[in-house]
């Protein structure tokens, strides 16, 4: 009876979208949603915050930029240790190629960051067989917000 049920609950479910596969040239701000195969060329941690002696149980706040990229261009991820059971810090080393699924834009003073969120996941994956085109790094790209006024 079991068995039946569960296959009745398999029917109803809605079927997996097939991951859409964007390059990083193709990353604009305020944007979400984005699985990219990207290979890592540094990582650099930036803050390492042990946390209060009374709350030794917790694991210090390590948040570290890394600059990925693709046959495109590279942008720097932003890589933080709150992100699923693995910590994404330990996974972004210099030379690995990862999948990120479910990636999305922030803003860091203008320039555009790629981050991970508690919906994503970073993969470490095969070697991709691609060459990081370094001279486009997104980054780099200072965006200013601009409002429009009709009249």
């Amino acid at each position: 009876m079991a068995s039946s049920n569960s296959t009745q609950q398999d029917v109803n479910k809605p079927a997996k979208r097939k991951p859409v596969f964007t390059k990083v040239d193709q990353l604009k701000p305020g944007t979400n949603g984005h699985t990219l195969v990207a290979k890592v060329l540094s990582s650099d941690t930036v803050v390492h915050k042990p946390r209060p002696s009374s709350a030794h149980n917790i694991k210090p706040t390590v948040i570290a930029e890394c600059l990925i990229g693709d046959d495109t261009g590279t942008i720097i991820f932003t890589a933080r240790n709150e992100q699923g059971n693995q910590p994404t810090v330990d996974l972004m080393k210099a030379g690995s190629t990862v999948i990120l699924r479910n990636a999305k834009i922030d803003m860091f003073k203008g320039s555009m960051r790629l981050a991970v969120d508690k919906w994503g996941r970073v993969e470490v994956t095969e070697p991709a067989d691609f060459v990081v085109k370094e001279d486009n790094n997104l980054s780099l790209v200072e965006y200013e917000l601009v409002n429009v006024v009709e009249e």
